[in-house]
């Protein structure tokens, strides 16, 4: 199969987590304004908002850049040897400036559509150890699904999964580091204040490693040491 450009890889990257974090900031935006007290019916929106957006972002940018949209999601694919193969080194770090930029444009665009302005902290405090643990295990349960997901069936398993942990997590299952710079831009029902932002990131780091460790445990066709 040929192989796309690296050019077009990084424009999939970068549109696909910046529409993926309007979604989620614009939802959280919206939600906040008409939820009319009711935490529970703002949840609902921003999951629904999100899953269908993920759904859709990896089933068309899938077949360009892989839908990474997460810079531990492609540290994980690089580590696992295929695409480090085939990679210049330095291209995991172009997919993961590329994710960067296209969170703070996300949430620039979900901001200036609500008249806000266009990039403000969020006041929204985070943390503690029930947060922490709850997004190391939002973060493993993402990667191994990434990991174990039969061939074409990811974009539904990952949207299903995460649309199951923003209820089942007490963090809301961010499960990703440039989600976490998003969200950091938004004021909103989303957002997350920039004091709580490095203990998130710590622990996605560490559910990511768990999810690998898990995933390569439960492989039913490990590559032999021999495979060139």
């Amino acid at each position: 199969m040929r192989t796309v450009p690296l050019k077009k890889r990084l424009l999939a990257e970068f549109f696909g987590t910046a529409s993926l974090l309007c979604a989620v900031i614009g939802s959280g935006l919206m939600a906040q304004r008409i939820r009319g007290g009711n935490d529970g019916v703002a949840l609902l929106a921003n999951t629904l908002a999100t899953v269908f957006a993920l759904y859709v972002l990896i089933e068309t940018l899938g077949p360009v850049s892989g839908a990474h949209f997460n810079p531990l999601v492609t540290l994980v694919m690089w580590s696992k040897g295929p695409l480090a193969r085939t990679e210049p080194a330095q291209a995991a770090t172009f997919f993961i400036a590329f994710q960067l930029l296209g969170a703070v444009a996300g949430a620039a665009l979900a901001n200036a559509m609500f008249d806000l302005p266009l990039l403000h902290a969020s006041q929204h405090v985070r943390g503690g150890w029930g947060q922490w643990l709850a997004e190391a295990v939002a973060t493993c349960g993402l990667v191994f699904v990434i990991l174990r997901a039969p061939p074409g069936k990811a974009s539904a398993l990952v949207a299903c999964y995460i649309g199951a942990a923003y209820w089942f997590t007490a963090s809301t299952a961010f499960a990703n580091p440039a989600a976490v710079l998003g969200r950091m831009l938004s004021d909103s029902f989303a957002g997350i204040a920039p004091a709580s932002a490095l203990g998130f990131v710590l622990a996605q780091c560490v559910g990511a490693w768990g999810g690998l460790q898990l995933a390569q445990r439960l492989d039913t066709h490990p590559t032999s040491p021999e495979t060139p």
